[in-house]
């Protein structure tokens, strides 16, 4: 064997023996929680439903009236994580979820021009309600600031991107709604209310 060939495999006995344990997890990290708090509510339907139609009926309102939903949905879910946290008090439940999806899916398959203000008092009480469904996900172990950051940057960043594409798509400014790009929103609108009235159903059920 040659004196290359030895010396190779002596440095690899040496590796193999200071060799420890690899850990690959990123739940054991510390930015696990962060990535918990983005990752759970786009992997639930409830909020994936109702994070993508607020972000249509952003997008109907046109780039002025829709950016405010974009300041007020993350600030919600903060607000409805907090209040879970310290109360212990979830407000959210089967029948309340279907019953704000088939809502926002009626405001969409309706078209109703609806005023800046109250579409953003109806994005806080969601981002609230949806903020405290999520507070179910924390552990004693959490960290919560890390998880609320997580949680708020999801919600930021899924209504400004479907927005951005429903703005794009619809052009509100100028298309009349009864063009066949407004019909096309208005019937996802449609799909999105049927979603809640079958949920509903389900909740119903005994």
């Amino acid at each position: 064997m040659s004196t290359l060939r030895r010396t190779a495999l002596l440095a690899a006995v040496l590796l193999l023996a200071q060799a420890q344990i690899a850990d690959a997890h990123i739940v054991s990290a510390r930015l696990g929680d962060f990535y918990a708090g983005a990752l759970h509510p786009l992997l639930t339907m409830q909020d994936v439903v109702v994070w993508i139609a607020l972000g249509l009926l952003a997008g109907s309102l046109g780039a002025a009236g829709g950016r405010w939903l974009v300041m007020v949905f993350p600030l919600g879910l903060c607000a409805g994580l907090a209040f879970a946290v310290g109360s212990g008090v979830t407000p959210a439940s089967p029948l309340v979820d279907a019953v704000t999806i088939l809502v926002l899916g009626l405001l969409l398959a309706a078209a109703l021009r609806i005023p800046v203000t109250l579409l953003s008092a109806i994005a806080l009480l969601l981002g609230v309600i949806r903020g405290a469904a999520n507070a179910g996900e924390l552990g004693p172990q959490s960290d919560r600031l890390l998880y609320a950051a997580g949680l708020a940057a999801a919600g930021y960043v899924t209504i400004t991107l479907v927005m951005a594409l429903a703005l794009t798509f619809r052009r509100p400014e100028t298309e009349p709604v009864s063009s066949w790009r407004g019909i096309a929103v208005r019937a996802v609108g449609g799909w999105v209310a049927a979603i809640g009235l079958m949920m509903a159903g389900l909740s119903l059920a005994p």
